[in-house]
Parts: structure tokens; sequence; C-alpha cells
């Protein structure tokens, strides 16, 4: 059974090649991801290396754990199993409890809110629409501007 160790602390200019000849020291057949940013196509700081058991997995933790690369410490440990329910989980795999997750890195299962829109108009339905409260007191100083302008013209 193949075990997923997620590796952490890349630095961004770091690429698959660079990945693959540090573990090919300990096996040649190891399996290695970095992964990428969608727009730039620079590293994201993390990616994974599958091997092929617990016992491989645990020789590789021990050894390269803290392995400088590019002068970036790196964090290696078994990576946690994908979240595939709602709670949403990294789209590229199943970091580490201490990797980025989903909501705080900004990648993984998007899923788009797909509102239904109303057929009342915007005037009709001001009652139910309540305002930011960061921006509330200034929207009442606008409404009270506004009533002032058409109360004198």
């Amino acid at each position: 059974m193949s075990v997923r160790l997620y590796v952490g602390n890349l630095p961004k200019e770091t690429e698959k090649q660079e990945l693959e000849a540090i573990f090919a020291e300990t096996e040649p057949k190891v399996s290695t991801k970095v992964i990428t940013d969608r727009k730039t196509g620079k590293c994201r700081g993390f990616g994974f290396v599958t091997v092929k058991n617990e016992e491989q997995a645990d020789q590789i933790i021990e050894q390269f754990n803290g392995y400088l690369l590019k002068e970036c410490p790196l964090k290696i440990e078994k990576a946690q199993p994908r979240n595939k329910g709602k709670e949403g989980g990294s789209a590229e795999g199943g970091a580490a409890s201490s990797a980025p997750t989903a909501s705080s890195s900004g990648g993984g299962n998007r899923k788009k809110n797909k509102s239904k829109k109303s057929t009342s108009s915007p005037s009709q339905d001001t009652g139910s629409i309540q305002p930011d409260p960061r921006w509330a007191a200034d929207l009442e100083k606008l409404k009270e501007l506004l009533a002032t302008q058409t109360t004198k013209s």
C-alpha cells in the first residue's frame, strides 16, 4: 500500500525535478508532485511524495525532515487523507494538519453559490436586506443627505 507524504516549506522557485532529485537518493521509484499556483506557475510552498510502504515513509521522514533546500528546512510528515465532504479539502490531495487548508490557502474545492434572483424589484424588498454593519452608520448618513436633497427640490 502506498503512503503519501506532505513536504512543506518548499521555496517558491522549486520545480518537480529538484524534488525528485532529493528523494531519488533513497529510492528511485518515488513519485513526487509540487503544488503550483495556477496563475503564476510557481510553487505554492508544498508538495507530496508517494512511497511504496509505511517503512519507507518513516525512513524518508527521519532522513529528510529538516533537510535544507535553498536555505529552507523542509517539513515532512504523513499526509492526511483527502476530505471529500462538504467541509472542502485540498484539491491537490490530503495535506497534513500543519499544511494550509483549503479555506486558508484559497484553493480547494470551490463551489459557487448560485443564488436565485428575485423577481421583485429592489425597492419592494429593502426591508429584508440588512446593510453590512461596518457601513451601516455611513449608509444612514447618506440616506439622510438624500432625503434632505429630495425635500429641498
